[in-house]
This record gives C-alpha cells, sequence and structure tokens, in this order.
C-alpha cells in the first residue's frame, strides 16, 4: 500500500506544466494571474458564507450553506495547484484536491436536487410581504373588536350603575314617601287639635303664645313633610298649561330675593318656547330652589343665569330618560365652586347637604327631582369642582289645544286628565 502510494506521488519521470507553454513568459503569467485572481475569490466566497450563516441563526437550511463552502473552498484549492504545477510537477497533489473537488461537488448536487422541492416550498417575500400585511389587518380588526368589548364593557357598567342609582333613590323615594305620608297624618291631627284648642283659650290666656309656637313648628314640619312628599312623588299636584317664559318672567322678583342680588338673574329664553302642562307652584318653588343653592354656591363676583329652549324629539332621543318625546330645557346655572363627582352622585337623595349644620335641610334638589320625575320629566345636573353647576329640568310639551268653551271660568282641557291626589 505504501509503495502504490509512494508510486502515486512520484514526480521524477514527470515535467511542469510550463513546458507545454514553452515557458512564454504571457502565456505563463496570464494562467498565474487569472488563476490567483479565481483562487482568492473561492477563498473569499466560503468566508463570506460562514460570516452570514454564523450571524443569521433563523435560516433554513443552513448546513447547504457550508455544503456550497466547502466546495467553492475546494474549487479554489485545485487554481491555486495549476499554479503550482506550472514549475513544479505535483500532478498526484493537484489530482488529490481535484478527487475532494469531486466529491464535494458531487455531494453538494444531490443534496441541492433533494432540497430543491422542499425550498421552493417555501414562500416567497412577495407572499411573505402579503401574509404580513393580512397578519397586520387581523391584528387591527382584533385590537378594534377589543377597543369595542372594552367600551361594550363600560356602557354595560355604566347602565348597571345608572340602574343600580335608579333602584337606590326609587327605595330612599318608597321610605321616604311612607314615612312622609303617615307623619302627615299625624301632623294634620296634631294641627287640628292645635287649632281647636286654640278657639277655647282666653285671649288673655298665657298659654296661648306657647300654643302658637307649637302650631309654628307643626307648620314648618308639615312644609317639611311636603318637600320629603315631592321627593317621593306623592305630593298632589294640579297640572295646567303653563308658558316657560311667563311664568320665569312673572318669578323675577322672587328670583332676585333668592339670589340676593340687586338685580334679577340673567334670562337667556328661546322664544317660542314650547307650553308645558304642570304644577305652576311646583315649577316656581322648583327654580327658587335652585336659585338658592345657586346663591350659596356662588362666591363673590358670580352670577346666574336660567335658560330655557326646546328639545325637539331627534335630540331628546340621545337621553334615555326623555324617551325620544318633545321636551322643554329649563336650566338654572351659575358660576360657583362646583361639585366633585362623589357629592354629585348624591346630590338628589333627601337630607343630602354640603351645608354646615342649620342651614340647610337637604331636600331643595331631592324636591326638585320628585317634582320633575311626577311631571314625567327628567333633571340633570353638569358640574365641575372650579366650573359651577348647570341644572337642567326637562319637561314634556304639551300637546293638549285649549277648548274654546269656558265653564265658569276655568279653562276646559282636552286630552289627559291632570294627575291629583298622591301618585
Amino acid at each position: 500500500m505504501l509503495e502504490i502510494l509512494n508510486g502515486f506521488l512520484d514526480r521524477t519521470s514527470l515535467a511542469p506544466h510550463g513546458i507545454c507553454l514553452l515557458w512564454r513568459p504571457e502565456l505563463i503569467w496570464t494562467h498565474v494571474v487569472s488563476d490567483a485572481i479565481i483562487a482568492l475569490a473561492y477563498f473569499t466566497i466560503p468566508i463570506a458564507l460562514g460570516v452570514f450563516v454564523t450571524r443569521r441563526r433563523d435560516l433554513v437550511f443552513g448546513w447547504m450553506f457550508w455544503a456550497f463552502a466547502l466546495f467553492i473552498l475546494a474549487c479554489g484549492t485545485t487554481h491555486v495547484f495549476e499554479i503550482w504545477t506550472l514549475w513544479v510537477p505535483d500532478y498526484a497533489a493537484e489530482a488529490a484536491v481535484k478527487a475532494v473537488t469531486a466529491a464535494a461537488s458531487i455531494v453538494t448536487a444531490i443534496l441541492l436536487w433533494v432540497l430543491l422541492p422542499r425550498a421552493l416550498a417555501l414562500p416567497s417575500p412577495a407572499q411573505l410581504r402579503t401574509a404580513n400585511a393580512e397578519l397586520l389587518a387581523r391584528v387591527r380588526e382584533r385590537d378594534e373588536a377589543l377597543a369595542a368589548l372594552h367600551e361594550a364593557h363600560a356602557e354595560r357598567d355604566r347602565a348597571e350603575e345608572m340602574l343600580r342609582q335608579s333602584q337606590k333613590m326609587d327605595a330612599i323615594g318608597s321610605l321616604t314617601g311612607g314615612v312622609a305620608h303617615d307623619f302627615n297624618n299625624l301632623l294634620g291631627v296634631v294641627i287640628s287639635n292645635l287649632d281647636r284648642i286654640e278657639r277655647f283659650l282666653p285671649a288673655e290666656s298665657g298659654a296661648r303664645h306657647s300654643l302658637r309656637g307649637a302650631l309654628t313648628g307643626a307648620e314648618r314640619a308639615a312644609a317639611l313633610v311636603q318637600k320629603m312628599l315631592a321627593f317621593a312623588r306623592r305630593q298632589p299636584l294640579q297640572p295646567v298649561r303653563v308658558d316657560p317664559n311667563r311664568l320665569i318672567r312673572d318669578l323675577a322678583a322672587l328670583l332676585r330675593g333668592a339670589l340676593g342680588t340687586v338685580e334679577p338673574p340673567e334670562m337667556v329664553l328661546s322664544a317660542q318656547v314650547w307650553p308645558v302642562c304642570v304644577d305652576a307652584n311646583q315649577l316656581e318653588n322648583a327654580l327658587l330652589n335652585l336659585a338658592v343653592n345657586a346663591r350659596d354656591a356662588i362666591q363673590e363676583g358670580g352670577h346666574a343665569v336660567i335658560r330655557t329652549r326646546n328639545v325637539p324629539a331627534a335630540e331628546a332621543g340621545m337621553i334615555p330618560a326623555l324617551q325620544g318625546v318633545d321636551h322643554v330645557a329649563i336650566a338654572v346655572e351659575d358660576s360657583g365652586r362646583g361639585m366633585a363627582p362623589e357629592i354629585l352622585a348624591r346630590a338628589f337623595e333627601p337630607f343630602f347637604t354640603t351645608k354646615a349644620v342649620g342651614e340647610g335641610t337637604g331636600l331643595g334638589l331631592s324636591q326638585v327631582f320628585g317634582f320633575a320625575k311626577q311631571s314625567d320629566g327628567h333633571v340633570e345636573i353638569n358640574s365641575e369642582p372650579g366650573r359651577g353647576t348647570t341644572v337642567w329640568i326637562y319637561l314634556p310639551r304639551d300637546r293638549t289645544e285649549l277648548s274654546s268653551s269656558h265653564s265658569g271660568g276655568e279653562v276646559t282641557r282636552t286630552g289627559r286628565a291632570p294627575r291629583l291626589g298622591y301618585a
């Protein structure tokens, strides 16, 4: 075996390749320069492939790049031996390098043909861009769906909170109405008996002063009970057709007194405001209550504004409580200190007040709330700390027509009958 290898490597009987070229310099150096450039290129290509594969760990079939690198490196080595054998007849070593190159080339070719179907199955850059665009679109759709779901959850939470608030107000109203109704009957008995006793007492009796004090306290209690009944929507109403603008103008002097100002409050009254069917006295009381609240909230230099406007059915549909029916809106706006959210949430509760002890019963806004609800209307408060408060009373438009016939000086109405007594 060793003899065979020695015979294979023996070059004593061989002549260098330059002899075949007759040692012509132009031929020799053309071969040398060309083979050197090719060898240099072949040696640098595997280095570039190696750097590329090592830095891109995500490459599919990365081992194929190493097979190409080995094949190209072997090819470059054959060109180096082409230069070497021009002067040294080392054809055995050259043949060995070519054998290695042939083996590397055939293995690379076989692997490439085996790999070709799998490589063709890989998506093209255009397909990847299309798939990426579709994925981004689906991600946007998912994000939009999540945002819509979050909004739906928030809307549901708001609706549940409104329902809980409504149930709480109904429960408080039922309790307040029941207590006020029974207490009103008891006060009726007390006041009637006090009146009877007063009639039988002599004018010079010293007990008349104490009796008068008791009557005054009972009457104040009766007024307080009426406010509680108003919140519970059980106060007796006498609804009539009312022009809101006219009622507010006629009430200007009282509103000025309630606000404690020299001039009446600013009035921004829309022309051609629709009539409403409400108890005029209760509407006046509601406006006076709001004026008193505005006075207490206004700091020095502040002002109050009373507004009216029509709310058509299309606009009313944006407020669920208005049920898409024509309404008239009356607002009392002040530039006071406003209310924090936690106070605003309890503003309509009876006996809830931020005033000091003895400065208010906390029934003003609750009376307004009860009057509006009993009149098939609605109340809203818009308030922010430091930006004042606006209370909106929404009353349904009165569509009944005044009859041309009059009986005993009273207007005969057509349409729904007024609600009198306890509702």
